[in-house]
């Protein structure tokens, strides 16, 4: 089992940053990518970004892309989400999972469903 714990949330004013972290626990070395998702109010959970570990291959919602990087550390263990030039409609609950299929596109990685773990969620609020 892996266990999936966020921080890093909390108010920011538009314009500002945020930098989530997510630590996972467990058996992580069966992990092939990691990605963030998000879920505002009366919408469904959106897709922000993923990695592959497998060549640290990246890949983004155009909503966050300039905007949002992710990262990792290499035993696999922690993925980050950097968020810059924060707006009122980045406000949402954010969670991160993990998922241990490997895909050469990690355009694939978009979906919910692909994901096997998924932590308890952080809420990010930007104010106007």
């Amino acid at each position: 089992q892996v266990q999936l714990v966020e921080s890093g949330g909390g108010l920011v004013q538009a314009g500002g940053s945020l930098r989530l972290s997510c630590a996972a626990s467990g058996r992580t070395f069966t992990t092939n990518a990691m990605g963030w998702f998000r879920q505002a109010p009366g919408k469904e959970r959106e897709f922000i970004a993923a990695i592959r570990w497998s060549g640290s291959r990246t890949y983004y919602a155009d909503s966050v892309k300039g905007r949002f990087t992710i990262s990792g550390d290499n035993a696999k263990s922690s993925v980050f989400l950097q968020m810059n030039s924060l707006k009122p409609e980045d406000t949402a609950v954010y969670y991160c999972a993990r998922t241990t299929r490997y895909y050469t596109d990690t355009s694939y990685y978009t979906g919910a469903s692909t994901y096997d773990n998924w932590g308890q969620g952080t809420q990010v609020t930007v104010s106007s």
